[in-house]
């Protein structure tokens, strides 16, 4: 079989006009997710098989598709099949452009190799800046959209917040906007090296919703509730049920422990007792899993 031309690009314009996931994808073909990456990646080619597998499933979608299709010009196939080309690349996918675009374009390939660690249903546990001593939680999910880009959705106390996370460097920076107070909200984690993140700790830069709209700078805890299904209409639902009955986190951290990483003494009093002099992550709260059940 001779390899068709730029396959992964016109593999990805067929997906953002058809709205299928490459989950959904990898299901119909009978192979697995990350395959479907690596093919929209162009790193692995389709064999015959599977080429023709996927005429099948996208036929659904564009009646005149055939496998000879595939061997024209993307734009000629885009043609012929009445969608529109669209770049692939993360920055115009997301319709970012200047240094938010640098950001998206550095993150990218660790998106590919990491957003399944991430992705799954979640719970933050944060101090609030108005009533001292109390604890909030919001509910949401991380969640790979089909232009490559990290989801993030959290809801809480009445306040819904989205946006879209980047994995860099070990780390994860969270870019997030609130509708109700109109400011964006940055959360900044320590990532994990195993494959499934279990709970992470971070911080969070707020403008708190007193009268002045006091900037502030809080740790915040995000412990997993559960793994996405991978049906986008079933996890939205599930999303829906976990706001409305939140369950418990898969791997509980305790609220001593929470209590502990959310109140902390810092400052040159506290360096002169062995504390620490800023308002730092260590990582300790960040833990993962493995296939096997190891955490670390």
């Amino acid at each position: 079989m001779n390899r068709v031309p730029d396959l992964g690009e016109k593999l990805d314009l067929l997906l953002k006009a058809s709205s299928l996931s490459r989950v959904a994808i990898a299901h119909e073909v009978g192979v697995d997710k990350s395959l479907v990456g690596r093919w929209v990646k162009g790193t692995i080619h389709p064999g015959e098989h599977n080429l023709a597998k996927l005429t099948g499933v996208f036929r659904a979608h564009f009646p005149k598709l055939t496998v000879a299709d595939w061997y024209e010009d993307k734009a000629e196939l885009a043609r012929r099949l009445g969608i529109q080309a669209r770049s692939s690349a993360l920055g115009v996918a997301a319709g970012a452009s200047g240094p938010f675009a640098r950001i998206a374009e550095v993150s990218e390939p660790e998106i590919a190799f990491k957003a399944a660690t991430y992705e799954g249903f979640w719970r933050t546990t944060r101090p609030s800046v108005v009533m001292q001593g109390e604890l909030f939680h919001d509910y949401g999910m991380f969640r790979l959209n089909d232009n490559g880009m990290i989801d993030v959705i959290m809801e809480g106390a009445g306040l819904t917040f989205t946006g879209w996370m980047f994995p860099m460097s070990g780390n994860l920076y969270v870019f997030l906007f609130d509708p109700v107070g109109r400011t964006p909200l940055i959360v900044l984690m320590k990532g994990v090296t195993l494959p499934k993140a279990l709970s992470m700790e971070g911080l969070l830069l707020l403008s708190a919703l007193d009268p002045l709209r006091t900037p502030a700078a809080v740790p915040i805890i995000l412990e997993r509730l559960g793994d996405l299904s991978g049906d986008r209409e079933a996890d939205d639902r599930r999303l829906r049920e976990i706001i409305d009955s939140p369950p418990e986190p898969v791997s509980p951290l305790g609220t001593e422990a929470l209590r502990k990483a959310c109140f902390r003494n810092v400052g040159p009093e506290a360096a002169k007792m062995g504390g620490s002099f800023h308002l730092i992550v260590t990582g300790a709260l960040s833990q993962g899993a493995t296939s096997n059940g190891l955490h670390g």
